[in-house]
């Protein structure tokens, strides 16, 4: 009879586990990578929409409201400029206004007296034709009446010329005043989206010239993954096809995309970018594009920079292998 030693039993079954364990590690090393036909993957970087905070008009900034890393909103105030001179102007665009609304009134007035003495000048000459013709005055009276008439008939063009000359004025005041209070509405800065602060480039004090920047922000409703795929695999895929995005940072979280730009031309592959294979060049530049209510979902947790990889599927009636999986999703 054999008699087996119980530390022996022990020891093999020790290696047994470790062999096994071993093989099982080398299996998910060396095919953890490996995806399902018609499935492609490119590695590739998160990046936001840059938007730049500018003034429109040169002048010295009185005011900053906010820092980097700042979240703020559409619409929010973050900067003032120094609008002393364009209130002067307004004031004085105002105040040109005025006076041509005085002018205004003035010439409608005298059309209006115009008016009155050109229908007494009609009165007067009609009544001097029926004279005439009973032979009561002379021809001379009735041209005398008819000039009276021409008279007050130009004067009373002139009149109309000059009502419409002042409402021209007015409107030309207007308008001044309205540009010089655009003007003073602009010397504020508002944020033009909602997102993060990126930098702030000045400081309270500085002069910026027009259009010059005073920061930027980054748009987290604008998210994509840039990435770079090999013809055949580029040239399967459609403006609107499903994609998963896997970012190293958020241990590996399946995020959904879509497909929302195919480069037209190919590039030579970028440096920063891997690739399957050394003959793998050229390739197309594709945008992996997460929608605004995902981003939201994830808060600051996505940041521009962070590098993940992108799934793309040569065919929509493919499955998604359950690595990629989404719920009510096909």
């Amino acid at each position: 009879m054999v008699r087996v030693n119980t530390r022996d039993l022990l020891i093999g079954a020790g290696l047994a586990v470790a062999i096994a364990g071993g093989g099982a590690a080398w299996f998910y090393v060396t095919h953890h990578d490996v995806l399902p036909a018609g499935i492609a993957r490119a590695n590739g970087r998160l990046e936001l929409t840059r938007l730049d905070i500018a003034v429109k008009y040169p002048g010295r900034v009185t005011d900053l409201a906010f820092a980097e890393g700042d979240e703020v909103t559409a619409g929010q105030v973050l900067a003032h400029e120094d609008d002393a001179e364009a209130r002067a102007q307004l004031d004085a665009g105002r105040a040109q206004m005025r006076e041509a609304r005085e002018t205004g009134q003035r010439a409608r007035a005298e059309r209006d007296a115009q008016q009155v003495a050109l229908h007494l000048a009609q009165l007067e000459l009609d009544h001097a034709h029926v004279m005439a013709r009973q032979h009561l005055v002379s021809d001379m009276e009735v041209q005398q009446r008819q000039a009276d008439y021409d008279a007050h008939d130009a004067a009373e063009q002139a009149a109309e010329h000059a009502v419409a000359a002042a409402d021209a004025q007015v409107q030309a005041a207007q308008a001044q005043a309205d540009r010089a209070g655009t003007v003073v509405s602009d010397m504020v800065i508002h944020a033009p989206v909602s997102g993060r602060i990126e930098y702030r480039i000045v400081e309270k004090g500085a002069v910026v010239p027009g259009g010059g920047r005073i920061g930027s922000m980054l748009d987290p409703s604008d998210m994509y993954l840039t990435v770079f795929y090999p013809a055949e695999v580029a040239g399967a895929l459609h403006v609107g096809d499903q994609a998963r995005i896997v970012l190293d940072a958020l241990h590996r979280q399946v995020i959904p995309a879509t497909v929302s730009f195919v480069a037209p031309e190919a590039q030579f592959t970028p440096k920063y970018v891997e690739t399957t294979t050394e003959r793998e060049k050229l390739v197309y530049r594709v945008k992996l594009q997460v929608a605004p209510e995902t981003a939201k979902q994830y808060g600051t947790m996505l940041k521009s920079g962070m590098t993940g990889d992108g799934y793309v599927r040569a065919d929509p009636t493919i499955r998604w292998p359950d690595s990629l999986f989404l719920a009510n999703a096909k």
